[in-house]
């Protein structure tokens, strides 16, 4: 089973590629006091680069087992399920529905039809046609067709914009279906950056999943997209929003985390070395990130994420003792950001494991001083 592309965005979340990541092999003598080769990973009881889970940040196993089931009997009465009992207003929802329609897309996508042939996905269509009221298979419908939208097409086409105008009818078909559940609005925000929605309009929409979700993590992260320079707002308004979130952030939240994603959103290429990932502005949101991952609950949906970002914020910093900390939470799955930015999620997190490791090991760590 594949969903490689399942998770690459709560996300979603279409964070944009850092060129610097594909010349990590040049930087090692740059950000690491000692070389990755003279370490072990294994020592320390990480999982062999070859066994790590590109598919999912952390553990769901519940969805993991459904999705193989669905997936190998093209039967969707078990997704159908499984979304029914996860509370509409937590992270796991949002995640689940993502992760149905990220599959749907890919079993598409290696199998698209043809005279004779049934194409990938069919699990969907049925559900959709025998089950047309049921909330859960309308909002992994509108995330479905936000995902073709991004992946098979190009923003500002004629093509782009009739897939996006079709979700955006399929999100507003789910909504009315659960007026409660957020997922349908935070769906819509991938429609609103491709669309490119007036402020006025995304402001409304935003209001509906505050009212539904006020502290809902990946709808903050799906929002940031839009105020990103990249799209339709600057580096300062991103700035501006995640730190807000970050303000009232409710005790034990993630949202305190916001902060480095939006620094991660803008990263200049051009600064390579560690003394930026030393300065300021990145100490403060890395320290927000800290903080925010010791508060939260251990079983919360998003602290994978934020973790993963962190190892990464952390090695660059040369932080290794803490970097090493939060590798022994997340490590044996790698389908967060920044590693699914790469064409080799798992290599590209062997490698920052690698460095974390050389570079405490070569400041007097070891295998029995790592705090677990």
């Amino acid at each position: 089973m594949e969903i490689l592309w399942v998770l690459m965005s709560l996300v979603l979340l279409g964070f944009v590629l850092l060129p610097f990541l594909r010349r990590r092999r040049g930087m090692i003598e740059q950000v690491a006091p000692g070389h990755p080769d003279a370490a072990d990973p294994a020592d320390y009881g990480f999982v062999l680069q070859e066994e790590l889970d590109i598919r999912m940040p952390g553990p769901d196993q519940d969805l993991l087992d459904v999705l193989d089931l669905v997936q190998r009997t093209q039967d969707y009465r078990a997704a159908a399920q499984l979304l029914a009992g996860t509370e509409a207003e937590g992270e796991r929802r949002w995640q689940r529905v993502q992760a149905f329609a990220g599959a749907a897309s890919l079993e598409l996508a290696q199998r698209p039809g043809g005279v004779g042939e049934t194409p990938g996905g069919q699990w969907l269509r049925v559900w959709r046609a025998e089950n047309p009221k049921d909330a859960g298979g309308a909002a992994v419908q509108a995330e479905f067709l936000t995902q073709q939208a991004w992946r098979t097409s190009t923003p500002g086409t004629d093509e782009f914009r009739i897939i996006m105008e079709e979700a955006k009818a399929a999100c507003g078909a789910a909504a009315l279906l659960a007026p409660g559940d957020p997922v349908p609005y935070i769906v819509e925000l991938s429609v609103a950056r491709g669309l490119a929605y007036p402020r006025a309009e995304f402001e409304q929409l935003w209001l509906k999943i505050l009212d539904r979700a006020p502290a809902h993590m990946g709808a903050h992260l799906a929002a940031l997209h839009y105020w990103c320079e990249k799209w339709h707002g600057s580096r300062e308004l991103a700035m501006s929003f995640a730190e807000a979130a970050a303000a009232r952030a409710p005790q034990g939240s993630l949202l305190a985390a916001m902060p480095l994603f939006a620094v991660f959103e803008h990263l200049p290429e051009v600064n390579l070395v560690s003394g930026f990932y030393q300065s300021e502005v990145v100490t403060k949101a890395v320290h927000g990130a800290l903080f925010a991952v010791h508060a939260a609950r251990p079983d919360d949906p998003m602290l994978a994420h934020v973790r993963h970002l962190l190892v990464f914020f952390l090695v660059r910093s040369e932080r290794w003792a803490e970097a090493m900390n939060q590798l022994i939470h997340v490590d044996g799955h790698v389908g967060a950001l920044p590693w699914t930015l790469s064409t080799d999620p798992a290599a590209e997190f062997a490698v920052y494991r690698a460095l974390a490791v050389a570079g405490y090991e070569a400041n007097g760590g070891s295998p029995a001083t790592l705090r677990h």
